[in-house]
């Protein structure tokens, strides 16, 4: 099939590269971003793959224009801050025809909304400038309107510079509170809304084409996404938990490109000669490469020059923190390695319990993603990167120590590699399917876990949430479908969609490349010896099957319903695949041949009622159904006051009310409390829903027993 696919590229990439049907509009007051032949290559070819091998098979039309438009508008000024009324007058002539713009490969109309949009956001950030100096009375009654998402969009220059008038009263009030020395505070802001002018005017047409792209794809489905070269670079970095580079974070400061952290044993660490607050002022490639000046830049173009193959060579320029801009800078000379994320690895910790006086032991994985280093794993490196692998390590590491269960945490994982779900869930079942796949053409793929190993046999749990999604859903369901283990939380996302990584460079045929890059005087998509292969057409993640659990249901807007329920920290009227709009519906299968291993329909009720007894008498529970009703409440707020004591008042109750919560919670958790001021000590855990997990493990342990249902969690 994807033969075909390439073929389809290959014909429509050619006729991209016509001239655009209409002329670029210039936007005085702008940076004037302008749209290169490249992007539209990218996007008519984008918008072709999507019409045609979509699972959705949408087609291109005035009414998916319309929600794109709404979509992009949105992305720019979703809280109705900066643009006018006569603008968004003016951008309804683009309603119905960004469609046609797309097949065409025409973004002219689109850069010039978001110039029109950039000249407004200038415009506010130089009044506010202007409203420094302003006597502000903070003993008025007013109030200030920050969310203004449903508000009519401002009708005149006059009206805006009244609401930014108010902005600035409230920003200034905000650390006039914190610090009451006026000119200071003035500075203060002064420097803030400098540093977003030098932001606004960082941008490029790449930011301001994947703004587009976004409101495009998602218009289709929420999970079919255009990267940047960029962010593609960025989504295989997440994917793989690794990177090739001198292993140092990096924030934009005052201009500077800083130094914000260094990772344990790589380049930058065994160098000795880097520390925090560094800063960057000049990059150089290999032992001779001329340096580049990176003052000014943007932190994501300093950092391609920086990243690069591993046992490449890269020189910084440093000045050290304290140096002034005078001072003569160091120079480092660095081997760029492999970086290994380790903080965002699969982890464990073991909790101890009380069993009518017995001690058990519960292991604790924590698993942030289904991560898979698939180029690793593709040249068979034997040391690659993924998450069963890590878990499996785990697990043999548990056993040494003898716990009696295990609950895997899966809350905020989002999901990720398909295969590592599949392969995650075969550490616990002898053998079996565990999901099916359904694609555009209706053929259903049952894959199977097909090892017959099992890494763990003792009664296990997956405690999940709200943010838990796609992989997350399929290793839950497939747990739940087994009867292997108990699934504790509150009801996932609901994301049954599969998206299949397209690299565009792969597919965009070398003649229009070259084609491409004689338009452009051979500067088409430059890649820096930095960069290494990174893409220059970028990545399309396209949505080419869905896919259902072995039982036959869908997990798609339903997600996985937890055996025992923990109220849901996130609001799921706001997260989650039911409150998309574009998402494709909940659907049924056929049931896949499969035998269950255990059933906890008989002893789940009465863990239900032992976790709400304890829960009855547990603050940190109360105050969470507390806090829980509290953010509603705050969500449902629109404005604020100016008043400078009604606001301090509510400050102060706000930060009273917080601390007594805070070490009533360290109490009920044999804790000590913390005083004003007091940072709370590191690696501190205040989870108790975690520590409910292990708690509900461990009383199936007690009442498996005594209801003979061991057979639960024993082999298949």
């Amino acid at each position: 099939m994807f033969r075909n696919v390439y073929i389809t590229m290959l014909v429509g990439a050619a006729l991209a590269c016509k001239a655009s049907p209409s002329t670029p509009k210039k936007v005085n007051g702008s940076n004037d971003l302008q749209p290169d032949q490249q992007q539209s290559v990218v996007a008519k070819e984008v918008a072709s793959m999507i019409s045609t091998y979509n699972y959705k098979k949408v087609t291109l039309n005035d009414s998916i224009s319309g929600v794109i438009f709404d979509r992009y508008v949105k992305a720019m000024d979703e809280n109705h801050n900066y643009l006018l009324a006569s603008d968004i007058k003016d951008f309804n002539k683009y309603r119905t025809v960004l469609d046609d713009d797309l097949k065409a490969g025409n973004l002219n109309n689109v850069f010039y909304m978001f110039n029109v949009y950039q000249k407004r956001y200038m415009e506010r950030v130089r009044y506010s400038l202007t409203q420094l100096n302003k006597n502000f009375d903070f003993n008025s009654n007013e109030t200030f309107t920050y969310d203004r998402d449903n508000l009519p969009w401002v009708a005149s220059e006059s009206e805006m510079n009244e609401l930014w008038s108010k902005r600035v009263k409230y920003d200034l009030l905000n650390l006039k509170l914190a610090t009451p020395d006026l000119a200071k505070d003035r500075q203060t802001l002064k420097k803030r809304y400098e540093n977003l002018l030098s932001q606004a005017g960082k941008l490029s047409n790449q930011d301001v084409f994947q703004a587009f792209m976004n409101a495009f794809t998602e218009a289709i489905d929420p999970h079919t996404n255009y990267f940047n070269p960029a962010n593609a670079a960025q989504f295989n970095i997440e994917m793989s938990r690794s990177l090739e580079g001198i292993g140092a974070s990096l924030l934009s400061d005052n201009e500077y490109v800083t130094i914000k952290s260094v990772v344990a044993g790589g380049p930058a660490d065994k160098s000795h000669q880097i520390n925090i607050d560094d800063r960057i002022v000049g990059v150089a490639q290999g032992t001779n490469g001329e340096f580049q000046d990176i003052v000014g830049w943007r932190t994501d173009n300093a950092i391609t020059l920086i990243r690069g193959a591993k046992g490449t060579i890269v020189r910084l320029k440093l000045l050290p923190k304290g140096k002034g801009a005078s001072d003569q800078p160091k120079i480092v000379q660095m081997v760029r390695e492999k970086i290994v994320l380790k903080d965002q690895l699969a982890k464990k910790e073991i909790r101890t319990y009380n069993l009518n006086g017995k001690t058990v032991k519960v292991g604790i994985i924590n698993v942030p993603a289904f991560y898979l280093d698939f180029n690793a794993y593709r040249a068979n490196d034997p040391n690659y990167q993924s998450t069963t692998r890590d878990v499996r390590k785990i697990l043999d590491t548990l056993k040494r120590e003898n716990v009696d269960g295990v609950v895997l945490d899966l809350r905020q994982n989002g999901g990720g590699s398909l295969m590592e779900a599949i392969e995650l869930t075969g550490l616990f079942i002898k053998s079996g399917p565990v999901v099916q796949v359904r694609d555009t053409r209706n053929r259903i793929e049952v894959d199977e876990d097909e090892d017959q190993g099992i890494a763990w046999t003792g009664p296990m749990a997956v405690l999940v949430d709200r943010f838990s999604a796609s992989a997350s859903e399929i290793f839950a369901g497939a747990i739940q479908d087994y009867g292997r283990g108990l699934i504790i939380g509150s009801q996932t996302y609901g994301k049954g969609t599969v998206q299949s990584a397209i690299d565009l460079d792969k597919v965009i045929s070398p003649s229009v490349r070259d084609m491409l890059s004689n338009m452009t005087g051979g500067k088409l998509g430059s890649k820096s010896t930095a960069s290494g292969s990174q893409p220059k057409f970028g990545q399309l993640n396209l949505t080419m099957a869905k896919f259902y659990r072995i039982s036959g249901s869908s997990t798609q807007h339903k997600g996985v319903m937890p055996d025992v329920a923990f109220p849901s920290v996130i609001p799921l009227d706001k997260y989650g695949e039911d409150t998309e709009p574009s998402a494709l519906p909940f659907d049924v299968i056929q049931r896949s041949n499969y035998t269950k291993v255990g059933d906890f329909t008989g002893v789940v009720p009465q863990l239900t009622q032992l976790h709400q007894q304890r829960m009855a008498n547990n603050v940190n529970y109360k105050y969470l159904l507390d806090d829980l009703q509290e953010f509603k409440k705050r969500d449902a707020e629109k404005s604020i006051t100016l008043n400078e004591d009604q606001l301090k008042q509510q400050r102060d109750a706000d930060d009273k009310r917080s601390t007594e919560r805070d070490n009533l919670r360290r109490a009920a958790l044999g804790l000590s409390p913390l005083k004003k001021g007091q940072a709370r000590p590191k690696n501190e855990d205040l989870d108790f829903l975690k520590i409910e997990a292990g708690q509900i493990l461990t009383d199936y342990i007690s009442l498996g027993k005594a209801n003979n249902l061991t057979n639960v969690t024993g082999s298949n």
